[in-house]
């Protein structure tokens, strides 16, 4: 599968927005970058669905913007007033070439999901390959109000156990795309984040 990186030269702070091609051009979180519509008409003028890791500003400030130029449709876990599509715990959407599962991981974010693949993941801020924190294998942060570690690391624990051996692809909300043994990653994370102890030494 083709996946974009659509965000990577934004000059003001933004999630990583994925843009993937295929059978059904998918954009995987709208980041809060100026001109992410430039973004994806550079690679599609046909972008068939937006699905929604959680509504953090950084992930959604330019969703309507998106939604405006290309009228998707929009998955999303929680309500937002462009969503077309509620999505849960256990649900498959269609994204570029693949079908992912749904997996609700909240802890960083009370309506976060990840999606997962039988080759790729997309993580949002639950699990990150590298961020200011640690340099492979980290997790989102937890201290802020309406976040939970211990809630987090059920989350990555269920996405262990319900992520296929075979992916191989990960795309992250912050930090750079792994790819390799995914799965050694997002056992990294788990256990940092299993330590307890602050991500950030100013928690």
């Amino acid at each position: 599968m083709e996946v974009h990186h659509v965000t990577e030269d934004a000059e003001t702070f933004t999630c990583n927005a994925y843009l993937a091609v295929g059978d059904r051009p998918t954009l995987v979180d709208a980041g809060a970058m100026d001109g992410i519509v430039d973004a994806i008409r550079a690679h599609t003028d046909d972008l068939e669905a937006v699905v929604m890791t959680h509504q953090h500003g950084d992930h959604v400030a330019q969703l309507e913007a998106v939604v405006e130029a290309f009228d998707p449709d929009v998955y999303a876990y929680a309500d937002h007033p462009t969503r077309t599509h509620a999505i849960d715990d256990g649900d498959t959407v269609a994204i570029g070439d693949e079908e992912f599962e749904v997996v609700y991981t909240p802890g960083h974010a009370d309506d976060h999901v990840s999606l997962v693949s039988a080759s790729s993941l997309f993580s949002g801020d639950v699990v990150v390959h590298d961020d200011g924190a640690f340099d492979y294998g980290s997790f989102g942060r937890t201290d802020m109000a309406g976040q939970s570690r211990e809630r987090l690391i059920e989350s990555i624990r269920d996405l262990l156990e319900r992520m296929p051996d075979t992916v191989e692809h990960m795309y992250a909300g912050h930090g750079g795309v792994f790819h390799g043994d995914v799965r050694n990653v997002v056992e990294t994370a788990l256990e940092r984040a299993e330590k307890r102890a602050p991500k950030y030494p100013d928690e």
